[in-house]
C-alpha cells in the first residue's frame, strides 16, 4: 500500500477541508470531522487523494454510498496533469506513429481512482459547471469499446453532452475526471 509522509498527510488534509468549506453546497449533508476520520483510516486512499490532487484534479467529496464518501475530480476543467491521453492502453497500442504519452483508463488505475461513468458525470455537472472549455474521457461501456470507440462528456450551451471518438484519439484539451470512494 502506498501511503504519504506525515508532513504531506497534513498539507493534503488541509488543503481538502479548505475546499470542502469553499463548496459547501456540493456535500451540505455531511460534517468534515467525520470525513477526516475516515480518510485518517484509509491511508491508500489519501495516497490516491494526493495523486488526484497533485495532477490538478481539486478532489472534493460528492455523495455517500455504502459507507464509503465519494470523491471527484472537481476542477473546473478536465485536469491539466491528465490530458493528451488517448482512452486505454489497447488504443495506445494501436497507434503506429504520433503515440500520446499513455492512456487514460492506465492512468487512473495508477493512481487507484476510476474514470467517471456517464451517470457519475451527469451527477458531477449538478454540482457545478464543468469542462465548458475542455472535455473528458468517461468510462465506455464494452460495446463501444469493443467496435473501436469510446465516450467522453463535456458542457456546451448550457448543457451536458456525451460524445464518441475512436479510443486511439488524443487532443489538447481532452483528460480525464476519477471517482474514488474511501
Amino acid at each position: 500500500m502506498k501511503t504519504l509522509s506525515e508532513e504531506r498527510t497534513i498539507q493534503l488534509l488541509y488543503i481538502l477541508r479548505t475546499r470542502f468549506a469553499k463548496h459547501i453546497h456540493r456535500h451540505k449533508e455531511f460534517e468534515w470531522a467525520e470525513i477526516e476520520d475516515h480518510l485518517l483510516k484509509n491511508q491508500g486512499k489519501l495516497w490516491s487523494l494526493n495523486e488526484m490532487e497533485e495532477s490538478e484534479g481539486e478532489p472534493d467529496v460528492v455523495g455517500y454510498e455504502n459507507g464509503h464518501y465519494i470523491y471527484c475530480d472537481c476542477s473546473p476543467e478536465t485536469p491539466k496533469g491528465r490530458r493528451s491521453l488517448c482512452y486505454d492502453s489497447e488504443a495506445l497500442e494501436s497507434r503506429k506513429e504520433h503515440k500520446p504519452k499513455g492512456s487514460a483508463q492506465e492512468m487512473a488505475a495508477e493512481m487507484g481512482a476510476e474514470l467517471l461513468t456517464e451517470e457519475q458525470y451527469f451527477h458531477l455537472q449538478t454540482l457545478g459547471t464543468f469542462d465548458s472549455k475542455t472535455s473528458s474521457w468517461l468510462s465506455t461501456p464494452p460495446e463501444i469499446r469493443k467496435l473501436g470507440g469510446a465516450i467522453f462528456g463535456d458542457r456546451r450551451f448550457g448543457r451536458v453532452f456525451i460524445y464518441h471518438n475512436g479510443a486511439e484519439s488524443y487532443y489538447g484539451v481532452r483528460g480525464f475526471r476519477t471517482r474514488l470512494t474511501v
